[in-house]
């Protein structure tokens, strides 16, 4: 080593422990050279640019960046610096992760590598993100993920077990109750919005209307009965709903499908006339008798006394829900929303049945041959004079 690099060296107090920063003027396999003050260069092998093993040199820095470091050695003879950008940030890393903790800020992170469990980012230190803190629903594929810049909290801090534990759910959620809050302020009962089918259950399905989840109960699906919600929607299905009720205090909003879509009464009742022979279906069946659906969502009820000519003592003996059913119109009340029908003669033309065929079953007179006593007379007998008169 020559005397006047020997002094340079000396003049510039480059020694181990000090930070320094340069300019990175070369990137390969086996690291990153960097150009020093005072004209002379350093070092860093791949394992000390990073906190993550493994990492390829161009995957953290590029030729025209500005590197700070730590300096672990100088070699006085060679004017060799050997240096460490990971030792560099580790000291200040572990701190500024103390203050995000105590603050609750969020942090900005790269996903850098995806292992069993989460996901694996750069801050100075290892960061790690379960993958049950990735998301606020269950992530099945966390590569999606690789190569990103996330937003996540810091939860843990432990610099003697080298433990850093970062939560993106953290922030979705706290996103997610700014959102709710205020489209709790902005609903109001009676609005029409369009929001996503979010889960079922066998009382309702709830409805993400843009920032918070509210319930269609299974009575307001649809106008017709419904046994279960995936009889009329899906997870994942866009709809439309109604408000009914918003309760800021207790987080919840209720809504209905039916209440959006047209009213049946306005859309099929004047179709109906008293006198109408229609064809329907038997949705429910009640002690008093049966409501049959004429139209989607447009019901009419046959009393027990209207089901059959003949008497019937409990209405499920004789219909059971989805048969298919002949009804006669009697009454359509729109200011009620009430269709009465009947299932006896409904099959028949109006006026009645057997015109024209005398009164048989229902009145009609039979005529028998006159009878003949055993004597052999012929002539009248009371039968023949009177038999009408005990009829």
């Amino acid at each position: 080593m020559s005397e006047d690099l020997r002094e340079m060296l000396t003049d510039a107090a480059v020694r181990e422990g000090d930070v320094v920063t340069g300019e990175v003027t070369a990137v390969d396999d086996h690291g990153v050279t960097v150009a020093l003050p005072h004209g002379y260069e350093g070092h860093i092998s791949p394992q000390e640019l990073s906190a993550l093993p493994g990492t390829h040199p161009s995957d953290v820095v590029s030729v025209g960046s500005t590197v700070t470091a730590q300096v672990l050695k100088v070699d006085m003879e060679s004017g060799h610096v050997t240096l460490s950008k990971r030792r560099a940030e580790q000291a200040s890393a572990w701190e500024r992760m103390q203050q995000l903790l105590e603050s609750g800020e969020p942090i900005e992170v790269e996903i850098r590598d995806v292992v069993k469990g989460g996901l694996v980012a750069d801050v100075g230190v290892r960061a790690f993100i379960p993958a049950s803190l990735v998301d606020r629903h269950f992530v099945e594929n966390l590569e999606q993920f690789k190569g990103q810049t996330l937003r996540a909290k810091v939860i843990e801090v432990d610099p003697q077990k080298n433990k850093l534990i970062l939560s993106r759910r953290a922030v979705l959620e706290e996103e997610s109750e700014a959102r709710a809050q205020k489209l709790f302020e902005a609903l109001k009962p009676g609005d029409v919005i369009e929001g996503t089918v979010q889960r079922l259950t066998d009382f309702g399905a709830f409805v993400d209307v843009g920032g918070a989840d509210g319930l269609v109960h299974i009575s307001e699906l649809s106008f017709t009965h419904v046994n279960h919600p995936s009889e009329v929607v899906h997870e994942g299905d866009r709809v439309k709903v109604r408000v009914l009720r918003v309760d800021p205090e207790a987080g919840r909003i209720s809504l209905s499908i039916k209440a959006a879509l047209p009213e049946p009464w306005e859309t099929y009742a004047n179709e109906f006339r008293p006198g109408d022979v229609v064809q329907g279906v038997v949705r429910r069946v009640v002690d008093f008798g049966a409501f049959v659906e004429l139209r989607p969502g447009l019901e009419g009820l046959v009393h027990v006394s209207q089901i059959s000519n003949e008497h019937v003592d409990k209405p499920s003996d004789v219909l059971q829900p989805g048969q298919e059913v002949t009804v006669r119109v009697l009454s359509v009340d729109p200011e009620r929303k009430r269709i009465s029908l009947s299932m006896r003669d409904s099959a028949q033309p109006r006026g009645g049945q057997g015109q024209g065929q005398g009164q048989g079953r229902g009145g009609r007179r039979d005529r028998r041959p006159t009878e003949s006593r055993n004597d052999g007379a012929s002539g009248p007998t009371l039968g023949d004079l009177f038999g009408d008169l005990f009829k």
